[in-house]
């Protein structure tokens, strides 16, 4: 047997190992969680899609696991991004500063987004949930025959609808196309291609911003500068230009990937978030969100998952982490929830993921989504023999069901990594944290500060740290 050591980030800071770390077969990985009673305020906000978001062989080896510690333990770190070009063309795409390693058989272009004829994704236009028909006002300088527009994405598919209006808690239209053209410019094209693009003069970006800026208020210049853009970089499709890009790289930045999912976000969950409230005070069924720049570090960084691996969230509420594995990682990707509620809302979103991704042009790993107790479902208990990395958000779970995971982990292979937010070997000895003890290595990280996570509770209870 031998141990898997997770590599700690870039300039970590130096600490001796806790003394309350064990050996094991599979990784665990836990770090505290803030906790947030307000799911409306906590969510990622549709005018912001960028959320402020080496294995050591011995002669043993368990199943590994990282969890919770003290001030001075080693961080989940916010390196700043080089900004040196490597000599590709796809300058930020090629990068390695985000510790990702090249994942050569990651196949990024979506097979039914770039053929001869043009898609139709079911997707949910942001013009349906923001709108002169839901009472959006339009934005300054719009008049009422102006607000509809429609925006170009990088494949063959039908453009999505907009309006030109803004509200509180609605879709912002003008920051959502300012975003989606910047990812476009930045994964999709050269830097020769993308310079009509993000430019900083005389781009169609550029154009759009000054258009609705306070001192122009010019939306017939945005609707031409937007029709400019839709009509080039159709051609770009056309021509065979983005899906070669496309096949040239094998990961998608992260702050595409988070502009992707809060698009799903905003569409499915935003909408109807209240019903995450409906739960019983005092149960395990407590919904919590990981944001996107946490499970980033923990997936790429210091769990280095590949395309061909298996990801499983245990108790992965509405699939926001099981999404992101799926396509930041592209690997199968697995998720369990009890409740109906947050299950009904999983569901929703990988509808909506499933034809953003065909929409975006790119191609996900396989999503699985399954509705139960995770302790009990079949297929997930048959899944978890295969798992590389699992994910156990457990901050608010009861210890009951942490010791009931505890005996799930002893059918894992060897090398599987476990996250959790809470440590599954205490202090104290009892029975089932021997077993934990035995099977699990343990290593204790913190992560940063505005890496949050939101967690919903029901009205009658009093939020905190557990």
């Amino acid at each position: 047997m031998r141990v898997e050591k997770v590599a700690v980030p870039s300039k970590p800071r130096p600490s001796p190992r806790p003394s309350n770390s064990v050996r094991a077969s599979s990784t665990h990985l836990s770090v505290p969680a803030k906790l947030s009673p307000n799911p409306r305020a906590a969510r990622p906000k549709s005018t912001s899609p960028y959320p402020s978001s080496s294995d050591e062989p011995r002669i043993e080896r368990k199943r590994k696991a990282v969890t919770s510690t003290p001030r001075d333990s080693p961080v989940f770190g916010n390196d700043t991004d080089s900004e040196d070009d490597d000599g590709d063309p796809f300058r930020k795409r090629m990068r390695r500063s985000d510790g990702r390693l090249v994942d050569v058989n990651r196949k990024l272009r979506h097979k039914k987004a770039f053929g001869d004829d043009v898609r139709r994704p079911n997707i949910i236009h942001a013009a349906d949930m923001a709108s002169r028909a839901t009472k959006c006002p339009p934005i300054p300088g719009a008049k009422d025959n102006q607000v509809a527009i429609e925006v170009q994405y990088p494949s063959r598919c039908t453009r999505e609808r907009y309006e030109l209006v803004w509200q509180k808690d609605k879709i912002d239209a003008v920051k959502d196309i300012l975003a989606i053209i910047e990812s476009v410019a930045e994964t999709y094209l050269t830097d020769a291609d993308s310079k009509a693009f993000i430019d900083h003069n005389t781009s169609f970006r550029r154009q759009m911003e000054r258009a609705v800026s306070e001192k122009y208020r010019d939306v017939s210049a945005f609707r031409d500068a937007l029709d400019s853009y839709n009509k080039r970089l159709l051609e770009l499709v056309k021509n065979g230009t983005v899906a070669k890009n496309l096949d040239r790289i094998h990961h998608i930045p992260s702050s595409l990937v988070s502009l992707i999912l809060t698009q799903v976000y905003d569409r499915t969950v935003a909408p109807k978030v209240e019903m995450l409230t409906k739960y019983d005070a005092g149960s395990d069924n407590v919904y919590g969100e990981l944001l996107h720049p946490f499970v980033t570090k923990i997936l790429v960084e210091q769990t280095k998952m590949t395309s061909d691996q298996v990801f499983i969230d245990l108790g992965s509420g509405v699939g926001n982490v099981v999404l992101q594995a799926a396509l930041e990682i592209g690997c199968r990707s697995y998720g369990c929830e009890m409740m109906e509620n947050a299950y009904n809302l999983a569901e929703a979103q990988e509808k909506e993921f499933r034809s953003r991704c065909m929409l975006w042009g790119v191609a996900p790993g396989r999503v699985y989504l399954e509705q139960g107790d995770f302790r009990t479902n079949s297929r997930i208990l048959e899944k978890l023999k295969e798992a590389d990395v699992i994910l156990v958000n457990n901050k608010a779970f009861t210890s009951t069901l942490n010791d009931s995971l505890i005996n799930m982990f002893l059918d894992l292979k060897k090398g599987c990594k476990i996250i959790s937010l809470k440590s599954f070997v205490h202090d104290n000895k009892t029975a089932i944290n021997d077993v934990a003890t035995s099977i699990l290595d343990v290593e204790y990280f913190r992560y940063h500060e505005n890496w949050d996570t939101k967690v919903t509770y029901p009205a009658e209870r009093e939020p905190g740290l557990n």
